[in-house]
């Protein structure tokens, strides 16, 4: 797709205006058809072409407001044949500063999951170009403007890349696929680096968590480390993420009941994928680390059993009493490793981690747990706008006492109250003193539901928040 901002272009393609609530006005239109309360619509033909006219309702406005619009805006107009859509900010420069917003939204509204459709049934017409029009601005203003709406596309832009590799079943992608994706990655980005543990490498350095999850699969597990390293970077971030290709639960089955959607286990690993490619496409000077933790957890003769003990990377043990509550065994391998090697300066993790989160939660906002408040509360505070919203949620002693074993350091469950909380304490147990965030993205890794800017399916949640905060962090204004 090609992006360009322009002062104005010529009437030509499909516009989109966004409208405020009881704003409207256009003859031979009536307030009961057309009063621009959100996420309204009205089509408008002039004699170049079509206006599309979005209703935002009333102020306040966000960003997520003018996300959802243009998302909307454009998913509406794919429907009828454009190509060339044109968002109109002429009249309307107060509206100016959510343009990385409206981008955002227009890029993750154009994504489709078409991969196995036959070729009748898939859409006929695509974005192919994408215009903002600002109108007059004074140049300063503009080359600002430029760099913003930029990074929004490659932020959204990551995103339906994580959400083409998370759509897919685990037939297609498993722990070998994914290394695969992640070198042919490396490939097409300056700065990035590749290296993969097969399962001899993992077995002979001591990740017992991979090792054992994956044992019960034909396809074997890889830990997949990407590391962008520009020249003036000194101590990393590091970023790991989940990525268990299909999660059967293993000898703790999962009931038979939307078990399909267990091929979306995969989705913080991916995450990872997303991050990797936006940060080094930005060209950040950052050094920034992704870890995924890939494995296929399935039962068979050789999978682990509720109670195998279990010796992750760096020799601590952990007593497996549900086999289905893996995702956390392979983290503690990845962040072990991750801090070992790379001495991070902050660590973050994602993972589709509990369901006892989305019952907290519900299947819009992720759980967030930190060992910094002063960061857990600029990451909450920001969420948001950044179009991954988050809660916090609590660590504390009564969580680390529920996971206590009698006979290794920690056991992988600790019963069902505050289940999500038991497993930060878990991951805890491999930070030490780094600041450090986890992500617990079970609710909102994937929809079931259509919303304005995305379709059923993976979201790619994770991948706007975290770059974000590095941008923030360049321009000081994040700790």
């Amino acid at each position: 797709m090609n992006l360009s901002l322009k002062k104005e272009v010529q009437n030509r393609g499909d516009r989109i205006v966004f409208v405020e609530q009881d704003k409207f006005q256009k003859e031979g239109v009536s307030r009961q058809e057309f009063d621009g309360k959100k996420l309204t619509g009205l089509l408008w033909r002039e004699p170049w072409g079509r206006v599309f006219y979005v209703g935002i309702g009333s102020q306040p406005y966000s960003a997520e407001t003018f996300r959802k619009a243009a998302g909307f805006g454009v998913k509406s107009l794919l429907k009828i044949g454009a190509t060339e859509i044109s968002i109109d900010f002429s009249k309307q420069p107060d509206f100016l500063p959510f343009a990385a917003a409206v981008v955002e939204g227009a890029i993750l509204g154009s994504y489709r999951f078409e991969e196995f459709k036959e070729e009748k049934a898939k859409r006929k017409n695509k974005l192919e170009i994408l215009n903002i029009i600002s109108g007059d601005i004074i140049e300063s203003n503009y080359v600002q403007l430029e760099k913003e709406v930029q990074q929004g596309a490659t932020l959204a832009e990551a995103v339906n890349y994580v959400r083409s590799i998370g759509n897919m079943p685990a037939n297609h992608v498993n722990p070998e696929a994914l290394a695969l994706k992640a070198m042919e990655l490396a490939q097409t980005r300056q700065g990035l680096r590749v290296e993969v543990f097969d399962a001899d490498r993992l077995e002979k350095e001591g990740f017992g968590g991979l090792i054992s999850v994956g044992q019960g699969s034909s396809n074997e597990p890889r830990l997949i480390v990407l590391d962008y390293q520009p020249a003036s970077a000194l101590q990393p971030v590091l970023v790991v993420g989940k990525a268990i290709t299909f999660d059967s639960g293993g000898i703790s089955i999962k009931p038979g009941e939307r078990m399909d959607e267990m091929k979306y286990d995969k989705m913080g690993g991916c995450a990872v994928l997303g991050i990797m490619e936006a940060v080094s496409k930005l060209n950040l000077p950052i050094r920034v680390v992704g870890i995924l933790a890939a494995a296929e957890n399935m039962p068979s003769g050789k999978a682990y059993r509720p109670g195998d003990i279990i010796r992750i990377y760096g020799g601590k043990t952990v007593e497996v009493l549900n086999t289905d509550a893996e995702g956390r065994i392979v983290l503690a391998d990845a962040l072990a490793y991750g801090i070992d090697r790379f001495h991070p300066r902050l660590v973050f993790d994602l993972a589709t981690l509990t369901g006892a989160c989305i019952v907290a939660l519900g299947k819009q906002k992720a759980g967030l747990f930190s060992n910094r408040k002063e960061l857990a509360d600029f990451l909450w505070k920001n969420s948001e706008d950044y179009g991954d919203p988050l809660w916090p949620l609590p660590l504390g002693e009564e969580f680390d006492e529920a996971i206590s074993s009698d006979v290794a350091l920690v056991k992988n469950v600790g019963g069902r109250e505050g289940g999500a909380c038991t497993a930060a304490a878990f991951l805890q147990k491999w930070i030490g003193d780094i600041p450090w965030v986890h992500l617990d993205i079970a609710g909102p890794a994937w929809i079931t539901k259509e919303l304005p800017y995305l379709e059923k399916g993976a979201t790619g949640f994770g991948v706007r928040l975290i770059c974000r905060y590095l941008l923030e962090q360049l321009k000081g204004k994040a700790s």
